[in-house]
């Protein structure tokens, strides 16, 4: 089950309208979902479904007529890491069918070509559902390639649970990782929403304060330039 974040219709007309699903085969919270209160305060609402049954997700996503954006942080465990792969791919090609022209995946340091940047110990523990992952990757850049779709994706570290830091950054750099709060992870994505900058990028988030080592790296400035009135309210509201 999980949560999803969209604008009404007059709010619409002011802002980027996005639709954030946290779909999950078990009745858990997803690790990323903004509280009820953020989401209301740029002008959100809940609603709830299963990736895995095609009419909910229909449903879920004819909520209003139109979204600039999805985001998904759709996951499953090692011991059945299936919505990694399938789940999101179902988001995927279900977004493309509605017209929706961007898509934010958020997977995880380890995946794909960052398999080499957790410890091996981490690796091995996670290997089940990065591999997964990977698969969700490939498929959102294959049909963002064929439709012509932007796409982002972002690949979290170890994730806490403590308030958000403000000393998160993203970055190309695949060798990176580290630990990162979820509250930073959100506010980093949902600027991967609102920036075109980030457009077609795979890009791993860690706290420069919570590095497992101290690799030297560029950081990925996505919020560069000034925020629009929506940006900065958005902004506000997941600080």
């Amino acid at each position: 089950m999980g949560d999803g974040v969209a604008k009404t219709r007059g709010q619409q007309e002011r802002g980027t309208r996005v639709f954030s699903s946290h779909f999950h085969m078990h009745l858990t919270q997803c690790s990323l979902s903004l509280s009820q209160n953020q989401i209301e305060s740029v002008g959100g609402f809940l609603v709830k479904g299963d990736v895995f049954d095609p009419k909910s997700v229909k449903k879920a996503l004819n909520l209003v007529e139109e979204y600039d954006a999805v985001v998904s942080t759709v996951g499953g465990t090692p011991a059945d890491p299936k919505a990694d792969s399938e789940g999101n791919i179902a988001l995927i090609d279900a977004c493309v069918a509605k017209g929706i022209k961007k898509f934010v995946l958020v997977t995880s340091i380890g995946t794909g070509d960052s398999k080499s940047a957790p410890p091996q110990n981490v690796y091995d523990a996670l290997e089940p559902v990065l591999i997964e992952k990977e698969k969700a990757e490939e498929h959102l850049k294959k049909i963002a390639k064929e439709k012509g779709i932007d796409f982002v994706i972002v690949r979290p570290g170890g994730l806490k649970s403590e308030p958000r830091t403000n000393t998160a950054v993203l970055t190309e750099n695949t060798n990176v990782c580290g630990a990162i709060h979820r509250e930073d992870v959100a506010a980093l994505t949902m600027m991967c929403v609102l920036k075109d900058k980030a457009n077609g990028k795979t890009l791993s988030a860690v706290d420069k304060a919570q590095l497992f080592d101290q690799p030297e790296f560029e950081v990925f400035n996505v919020g560069d330039g000034p925020l629009s009135p929506t940006q900065e309210a958005t902004e506000n509201a997941l600080k």
